[in-house]
């Protein structure tokens, strides 16, 4: 089983400026959403923040300041808060290929995440033109992230009374809607998992058995790959700006 150019563990990691855009709560941040297969990890680079969710602790606010490294599970919504205006994540994702696929669901108003056709509508952004620059808030695919953004915080508002007066059982619609629009890409990401997280994983475990038996072969083999970000303009992703690293593009480091 060859080694490959994965990052460790499967991970996708990507540089986030989150955004600085108020709501309809006067809160700055990004657009609530859940994971349905994939953990998600930050680590704060600067600025100061507060990340909001919704699981099955019930509603919760966790403070965020640089150095602040967080990590939450598939099925909790969380919600940015961008509260110094210059907040910067490193986010790492569970399961790269995943999330890029659909893995998230935008906390849309029901009658939204009833209708996949509507769903997907309203979830679509263009991807920013050549000449956008990065503080452009104006451009087209500017003004359908923020109408996204907006939806997902309307939806989202709805869903936070609920959770504080019923309790985590209140998320069982969200939850249900959201299994039934990722159901078609299920199997996409199975295939997408058995190449990155699941064959590392065999992999560690082929590894494990060659120690235990004092043999390492795969030492040998030891290698470095390196990789940059992709170029153009930052990507708008769900909580803001994102700058992503090509990493299926990595190359080997040779020899000086």
């Amino acid at each position: 089983m060859p080694a490959g150019p994965d990052f460790p563990g499967a991970t996708a990691v990507s540089h986030l400026r989150v955004y600085d855009w108020e709501a309809a709560d006067g809160r700055r941040g990004g657009s609530p959403h859940l994971h349905t297969a994939s953990a998600e990890g930050y680590v704060v680079l600067g600025g100061e923040g507060e990340l909001e969710t919704l699981g099955s602790h019930g509603y919760a606010v966790t403070p965020l300041r640089r150095g602040t490294v967080l990590w939450f599970t598939p099925g909790t919504v969380h919600r940015l808060i961008n509260t110094s205006g210059d907040l910067e994540i490193l986010v790492v994702m569970q399961n790269a290929g995943l999330p890029e696929a659909g893995d998230a669901v935008l906390t849309f108003p029901a009658e939204v995440l009833a209708d996949p056709e509507r769903y997907a509508r309203a979830v679509a952004v263009p991807q920013p033109g050549p000449q956008e620059g990065p503080d452009d808030v104006d451009s087209p695919s500017a003004q359908a992230a923020r109408r996204r953004r907006d939806l997902a915080v309307e939806g989202y508002l709805t869903l936070r009374e609920q959770v504080r007066e019923l309790g985590p059982s209140a998320l069982a619609p969200l939850h249900e809607a959201a299994a039934r629009l990722v159901a078609p890409r299920a199997a996409h990401w199975r295939t997408l998992w058995r190449a990155g997280a699941d064959a590392q994983a065999r992999r560690t475990a082929a590894q494990l058995d060659e120690l235990a038996a004092g043999r390492a072969p795969h030492l040998a083999e030891a290698a470095v790959h390196v990789t940059e970000p992709l170029g153009g303009a930052r990507r708008f992703g769900m909580c803001g700006r994102l700058r992503v690293w090509d990493l299926d593009g990595a190359h080997l480091v040779k020899s000086a």
